[in-house]
């Protein structure tokens, strides 16, 4: 019997490459790309190209003008003679007659280092109490362990959401009560210490590891030599962020000591300068002038904090 061999199928086709492995330029995922020849280059963030490089200077100056431009306008302003229109419809930017003569004016109208002195002791102290109590108050609730602790941070945050306006009756009734009223201490106790001081502080101890900790609790360090020991020195960048707000906001209050403070002698910069604003004249060379004096402190302490903030951060960083 003859058997006959079954016939061979034909050789299929071989299948065709991937895309990717067709056309080098097609993009992942399987789709071919439009064949360019190369593929295309992705902009980088660090090369945006020239016209987004313009935009970003002009969007830049804009922002600086509209931040340091009333600044500029003040102290131009200061700087102006008495002949010097500064009502005109083209007022000139700068002075045509410069002149020193309004700050001493100034110190003759209102006794402004007088003002200056009692604004700078309400800031001390309010500087002091931030440093010293959110210092505490934030180690003993990131580090801490003791029952309520999330109570109470939850009730310190809910303090943040009142306005000032909301509490300013009680805070007058409990300073009068305690017979500050009229004093500088009764102006700087309601600002000794804030909540968001105290949240502040809170994150950035949060932040230092707690092997560091557990560390020095090995070594036989109590709590008061952990915080003075492993704490303070990474939390030094934080404490001059605190030492500039506390400083800004107990400098340009205005309100507050106006409510407390009835002595014309034991009244704030802030407040004093209003009398360069007179009832039936004013004049706006004197005004700027007042404005002048009461930011240059800012100015000084910020620049001084900046330096120490950024020598905290890195003398504070965690080594690995």
């Amino acid at each position: 019997m003859t058997h006959t061999a079954a016939p061979v199928p034909p050789p299929r086709p071989a299948a065709p490459a991937s895309a990717s492995a067709a056309d080098p330029a097609a993009p992942p995922g399987g789709r071919p790309g439009p064949r360019t020849g190369r593929a295309p280059r992705p902009r980088s963030l660090h090369n945006p190209g020239p016209i987004r490089t313009a935009g970003r200077y002009l969007l830049l100056l804009a922002v600086l003008l509209l931040v340091i431009g009333p600044f500029l306008w003040q102290l131009s302003t200061s700087l102006k003679g008495p002949d010097e229109d500064v009502y005109t419809s083209t007022p000139s930017f700068f002075p045509e007659d410069l002149t020193f003569a309004n700050y001493g004016k100034v110190a003759d109208t209102i006794p402004v280092w007088t003002y200056a002195a009692n604004s700078l002791v309400v800031a001390a102290i309010a500087i002091f109490g931030n440093v010293v109590g959110c210092t505490l108050a934030g180690y003993a609730l990131a580090k801490l362990r003791f029952r309520g602790a999330g109570l109470l941070f939850g009730l310190l945050l809910a303090t943040l959401i009142l306005p000032g306006e909301a509490t300013i009756v009680s805070q007058y009734v409990t300073v009068r009560g305690l017979g500050l009223a009229d004093s500088l201490t009764g102006v700087a106790l309601p600002g000794a210490i804030a909540m968001l001081n105290v949240l502040l502080m809170r994150t950035a101890f949060a932040a230092v590891p707690p092997e560091l900790d557990q560390a020095a609790l090995v070594d036989g360090a109590n709590v008061r030599q952990r915080l003075w020991h492993v704490g303070l020195p990474n939390v030094r960048g934080m404490l001059s962020v605190i030492v500039i707000f506390t400083f800004i906001g107990a400098w340009d209050d205005f309100l507050w000591p106006l409510i407390v403070l009835n002595d014309p002698q034991k009244y704030t910069l802030t407040v004093g300068l209003q009398y360069l604003n007179g009832t039936f004249s004013a004049n706006p060379r004197l005004i700027a002038a007042g404005t002048m004096i009461a930011f240059l402190p800012i100015v000084v302490v910020f620049a001084v904090c900046q330096r120490f903030f950024f020598k905290g951060v890195e003398e504070g960083a965690v080594k690995g």
